[in-house]
Order: C-alpha cells, then sequence, then structure tokens
C-alpha cells in the first residue's frame, strides 16, 4: 500500500500531464483556422479602406447636386448613382464580406474569449454597410453629408474588423500569437489612420474649393498622429529588430515619401489648400497615396503569415512534448518502482522513528524549553539536546543528524533571545530611571522658578516647559512599561475619576481641546491610579493627533450596573477602516513581542500592556458622528465607591502632570458637569493657564 500511492500518483499526475499537452496541441490545431479569420477579417478591412478612399474622393461632386425631396412614406435618405471606380470598390468589398463569412462559418465561438460578442458586433456593423454606403452620397434631412461623417460611418465599422483579430488571438491563450496579433492589430490601425489621411485629402482635392474645412483638417491631422503612435506601439509590441525591416519597406517607395510630404504640407496649411496650380489632382493624391497602403497590406500578410508559422512550429513542439513526457514518465515509474521496492523495507522504521522524535521536539521539548528561558534565568535552565539516535549513513541518517542540529541551534537561539531581552530590559529600565531623576529635577527647578517669576509671558513659557517636561517624564515611563517595571510612582489612596482624567489631560499637548462630561462620582484604586493616568493619556493624545485642530475631543464617564466603569473618548477625526480597527482592537487585546515594530506605535503597545496589567478592557470603535471612539473599562474592583471628585485630600501627593506640588485645600478641582469645558491651568498646581 505503501508503494501503491506514489506509484498511482505518479501515475495519475503523468497522465494528466500528457493529457494537458494532447489538449494544448488541440486548442494549437484550432488556432490555424482562427488564424485564417483574422486573415480574412485584415482582407475585408483593407477592402473598406478602399471602398471608404474611392467613395469620399467622389463626395463632393454627389453633393453638389440638388436635394431630393424624399417620396411620401419613403426614407429620408435617397440613393444617388455611383461610378464605376465606387461600384468596382464595391464589389471588391461583397467578395471580401463573403470570404469572411465562409471562414466564420467554420470558426467555434468558444474559441473567443467572449464567446461569439465579437462576431456579432462585425456582423452588425456590416448589417449598417448598406446604409452608410447610401448615405454617403446622399444629402440627409438635417443638411448634406460631410467627408468627416463619411470616413467615420465606414470607420466605425473597420475598427470592429480589425479587432476581431486580436479576441480570436486572445481565444487561443498564447503569449506569442496574442503578442503577434497585438502588433498586427496596432498596424493595421495605423494602416487604417494612413487611410483616413488619403480620403480626406482625396475627398477635397475632388472637391470645387480644393480646401480642408478646418474641421477635416484637424480630423486628417489627428489620423496621421494617431499613426505615429500606433506605429510606435507596434515597434513595442513586435520588438524593435523585427518591426525595422518591416516598417522600412514602407519608405522604399519615393512616391510614398512624396505622398508624405505632400500630406504634412496640406495638413500644416492653414488656408487648407491642397494644391496650387492644378499639379495635384484626386487621382493621382489617391494613386500615390496607395504606394503606401499598398506596402502596408505586404506588411500585414507578412505578419498573419508570422501567426501562422508560429501556430504550426508551437503545434509540433507540443506533440513532441507530450509524447516525450509519455516516454520519460513510464520510464521514471518503473525506476521509481523498483526503487521503492528495494529501500521500503529499511526506511520504514527509520522514517517513523524519525516523525516521532521531530515530532516530540516540535510539540513538546521545544516549546516548553522556550517557556522556561522566558520565565527564568538562562544559566537556570538545562538546556541540553538529547540526540534523536539515529546513526546509519544513509540519507535518513543525515536528516536525523542534521534535524539535532537544527534542534541545538533552536535551543541556543533561544537562549541567547531570552538573554538579549533580559539586557534589553535592563537596559530600558536603567535609562528610564536616569531620565526620571533627570526629569524630576527639572521638573523642581521650573516650579521653582514659576513661584518667582512675576512676568505672565515668561510665566506662560514656564509653562510649557513644565508641560513638556511631563510628556517627557510620561515617554520614560514607556521605556519601563516595555521593560516590564513599574513606573516607581505610586499613590497610596483611592482617588476621584475626574481627578484622573484631568491629570492624564494636563499630560497632553493639546490639552485646551479635551471636554470633560458627565464624568460619574467613582474614585480610582490607588495601586492603579499612575498607570490609568498614563493609559489615559495615551489615548487622549492619540485622539488629539488625528483629529482636527479646531474640534474637541469629549471624554464621558458611565457607571455600569455592576460596578465596573466605563469611560469614553470621542474625536472627530477621518477615522478608520474596519481592518485597521480590527488590527488596532488585537494589539491593545494580546499586546505583541517587543520588536521594532513596536517603537513604531508605541503607544498603542504600552496602553495593552498597561491595560492587560490591571485587567482593563479597551477597544476601539466607529464614533457615533464622526471619527473614533475609545471606550475603557474599568474593572469593579478598581473602581471602589468613594467621595465626589471634589473630596480630594489637600495633602495627597501629585497624581500625575507634575510633579512636586501637592494640591492645597482652595485649590481643589471642582465636579465636572455635562458640556463643561477642561479648565485651562495646571491640574496639579492650581495656576492658571
Amino acid at each position: 500500500m505503501l508503494l501503491a500511492l506514489p506509484v498511482l500518483a505518479a501515475t495519475v499526475l503523468g497522465g494528466l500531464r500528457v493529457q494537458s499537452s494532447l489538449q494544448r496541441g488541440q486548442a494549437l490545431a484550432a488556432v490555424t483556422a482562427t488564424n485564417r479569420l483574422t486573415g480574412a477579417a485584415t482582407s475585408l478591412a483593407d477592402a473598406l479602406q478602399q471602398e471608404r478612399d474611392v467613395s469620399a474622393s467622389i463626395l463632393p461632386a454627389a453633393q453638389a447636386a440638388p436635394p431630393v425631396p424624399p417620396a411620401p412614406g419613403a426614407l429620408a435618405v435617397q440613393p444617388v448613382a455611383v461610378n464605376a471606380d465606387v461600384q468596382a470598390a464595391r464589389d471588391a468589398t461583397d467578395r471580401a464580406r463573403a470570404t469572411f463569412g465562409t471562414v466564420t462559418a467554420a470558426v467555434k465561438p468558444d474559441t473567443l474569449p467572449g464567446g461569439d460578442i465579437a462576431l456579432n458586433d462585425v456582423q452588425s456593423g456590416l448589417r449598417e454597410l448598406a446604409l452608410i454606403r447610401q448615405q454617403a452620397f446622399a444629402p440627409t434631412s438635417t443638411g448634406r453629408s460631410t467627408v468627416q461623417k463619411t470616413v467615420a460611418d465606414y470607420d466605425s465599422v473597420i475598427q470592429s474588423v480589425i479587432g476581431l483579430g486580436q479576441d480570436m488571438a486572445l481565444g487561443t491563450g498564447n503569449a506569442r500569437i496574442i503578442r503577434t496579433a497585438h502588433a498586427l492589430q496596432q498596424f493595421s490601425l495605423a494602416q487604417d489612420d494612413t487611410s483616413v489621411v488619403r480620403a480626406v485629402i482625396g475627398a477635397a482635392l475632388a472637391g470645387p474649393g480644393q480646401r480642408l474645412s478646418p474641421d477635416d483638417q484637424a480630423y486628417a491631422a489627428q489620423a496621421a498622429k494617431d499613426r505615429e503612435s500606433l506605429l510606435n506601439a507596434f515597434r513595442a509590441a513586435y520588438g524593435s529588430a523585427a518591426a525595422a525591416p518591416l516598417l522600412a519597406s514602407l519608405t522604399q517607395d519615393s512616391s510614398t515619401l512624396d505622398a508624405d510630404q505632400y500630406a504634412r504640407q496640406v495638413l500644416s496649411d492653414p488656408s487648407g489648400r491642397t494644391t496650387t496650380s492644378g499639379e495635384m489632382s484626386a487621382a493621382t493624391w489617391t494613386s500615390l497615396a496607395g504606394r503606401r497602403i499598398q506596402a502596408m497590406n505586404q506588411v500585414e500578410q507578412h505578419l498573419i503569415a508570422d501567426m501562422n508559422g508560429q501556430a504550426a512550429d508551437l503545434q509540433s513542439r507540443t506533440r513532441r512534448t507530450a509524447l516525450l513526457n509519455a516516454i520519460l514518465i513510464s520510464l521514471v515509474l518503473l525506476v521509481a518502482v523498483g526503487g521503492a521496492v528495494l529501500v521500503a523495507r529499511s526506511m520504514a522504521r527509520a522514517l517513523a522513528r524519525l516523525q516521532r522524535a521531530a515530532e516530540d521536539v516540535a510539540e513538546h521539548q521545544l516549546p516548553q524549553l522556550v517557556i522556561a528561558l522566558s520565565q527564568a534565568e538562562p544559566q537556570e535552565v538545562n538546556a541540553d539536546v538529547t540526540p534523536i539516535g539515529i546513526d546509519t549513513t544513509d540519507e535518513i541518517g543525515h536528516v536525523a543528524h542534521a534535524f539535532d542540529m537544527v534542534h541545538r541551534e533552536a535551543v541556543r537561539l533561544a537562549a541567547e533571545q531570552a538573554l538579549l531581552r533580559g539586557n534589553i530590559n535592563a537596559m530600558f529600565t536603567n535609562l528610564s530611571r536616569r531620565s526620571q531623576g533627570l526629569i524630576q529635577r527639572q521638573l523642581s527647578l521650573i516650579s521653582e522658578l514659576e513661584s518667582r517669576e512675576t512676568d505672565p509671558d515668561q510665566l506662560a513659557s514656564l509653562f510649557k516647559l513644565d508641560h513638556l517636561a511631563t510628556r517627557m517624564r510620561r515617554n520614560g515611563e514607556n521605556l519601563l512599561v516595555l521593560a516590564g517595571e513599574d513606573p516607581g510612582r505610586r499613590w497610596t489612596r483611592p482617588v476621584p475619576l475626574v481627578d484622573v482624567l484631568r491629570a492624564a489631560a494636563s499630560e497632553v499637548e493639546q490639552y485646551e481641546r479635551i471636554e470633560l462630561a458627565a464624568v460619574p462620582s467613582a474614585e480610582v484604586a490607588g495601586r492603579v491610579v499612575n498607570d490609568l493616568v498614563h493609559l489615559l493619556a495615551e489615548l487622549l493624545e492619540n485622539a488629539t493627533s488625528f483629529s482636527s485642530p479646531q474640534t474637541r475631543v469629549r471624554v464621558t464617564g458611565h457607571a455600569l450596573p455592576d460596578g465596573r466603569v466605563l469611560v469614553e473618548i470621542h474625536d472627530t477625526g477621518i477615522g478608520l477602516s474596519p481592518d485597521d480597527l480590527a488590527e488596532i482592537n488585537e494589539r491593545l487585546a494580546n499586546p505583541p513581542t517587543v520588536d521594532v515594530s513596536v517603537s513604531r506605535r508605541m503607544g498603542l503597545f504600552v496602553v495593552g500592556r498597561l491595560a492587560l496589567r490591571h485587567g482593563i478592557r479597551i477597544q476601539l470603535r466607529p464614533s457615533d458622528t464622526s471619527g473614533t471612539a475609545a471606550l475603557v473599562v474599568l474593572p469593579a474592583d478598581l473602581t471602589p465607591a468613594g467621595a465626589p471628585p471634589a473630596a480630594v485630600h489637600a495633602t495627597a501627593p501629585p497624581v500625575g502632570g507634575y510633579a512636586g506640588r501637592p494640591l492645597g485645600p482652595a485649590e481643589a478641582l471642582p465636579a465636572v458637569q455635562p458640556g463643561e469645558p477642561l479648565p485651562q491651568r495646571d491640574l496639579l498646581s492650581g495656576r492658571r493657564r
């Protein structure tokens, strides 16, 4: 059974590969038929262009005849007689159309990317050809037909015919054929623009004034410009090296250069003159410009032949590939079966043993060792690795030995990582402790300067320094949180929630934008006061930073029936997408390991760590109006029922904000009423800002 499964799988996969090659061969066999349709479509487009150019060259003579009123019940457009050249061109178009219809009948609709939609579009345009011919020679009910209208009517049919070849190539799914078909389409469109220029100038030469109207001149000039762009696109699609000799063949006849020079002269003449002293006639111009179109027809035929050659080559290669795949798969199966029979028994037991040992290491030994290293000092943990014990010299023995080496390396890296985390935590702690001491001395000095300063401007500057120093202290405490240490400052008695909120607001740069409303008369346990101030300050800082400076950040509180307290922080910023909200809430609920990404979003990481430390739940959600709302749920054991917010003890040490200045009895913070803005003052010194 062990041998039968891989043999069966290899047989099935090999058969599918051979079948896939044969199916590709059948698909490529249909490419020849689609290429015939592409050739027929190209010939039909060339015939339509010739008919359009001849028709447009005699259009002024038809327009010179007075309009004939339509008979009662007849169409508004009446046919007029056509000359022999036009009739010959129409006959050639009808023959190309018949050939196209014959080839179309042999093509299956499912070979096209969109079924028969592309063919229906072409056939729908061809059904309009009779009306286009009729309108090209007779005045309409709104006035006489124009050169531009006639050219555009034919062009709509020609464009759909040219695009059919690209659609057919897409049905093959072959990149080379699709690229060649795209190059053919770009070149055919460039030829169509060349034909447009010939038709418009020829019509002007046949007219009584031998002048181009401004609209016709602009129309032909745009076609000439588009032709150059399409030729550049042809070079890019077909390859500059392959396209160079084909494009060079267009200028081998000097008459094509003369036609180009004459076209540039006519299209750039502001007066629209097409000739002087009769040196150029409509017939001469049509013949002269037709040399280039004939050369472009030859290039088209070359591209079609190239597509046919590619299809034949690919079909031949596919057949050879299918045969080689069948032979190789058969040989591989024979060798695999023979080799598997010889080594199966010796490998089975060793593989089973290796599997059990690897699973034990991956599922039990290594995870338990990593947990032990993360919870204790590396030198206190036994990090010795027990080898698997497979000492054979074959591949299984080498794999077992390599796995033992990987196991040892993983243990070593885990120990180094644990030691590195410990060193980083110690570094964070030392840096933060030093910074805290310096900032505390700075705050004391600033406080002393404030007490002696009488100049209001200087005092305001000192207040700003005081505020910045407080924010620096919070940043220092962030390092302690990253290291898993306590900030060191402790509040031993319960503190009203309103004072905690105000202390948090005092540590925010744009504190004057924060508005407290409807804060319940709850108290916060002293052991969590400093961490809660830190947590709320980070959330308030985030709310003020990502909302318009002209808006306010609204803070409300609610006492829940089960004893918990809900604090809501609403901003009016641009808000967050659902994916961003989900990612941030996941970070808040499960703070990641300290790495480089934490430094970019340290505030969220610190908030998550502090919330996890005290069982506080935090969630961000879209606000009811606009922006984002942060919901902070304080557990019941952190918010015991207490006195109203104004009953803060006069000699209590500072909650947060500025150190060294206890709150005096006369400066006790008043209770917050709904909608009352936050006073702009130092929340711990009582000084108005």
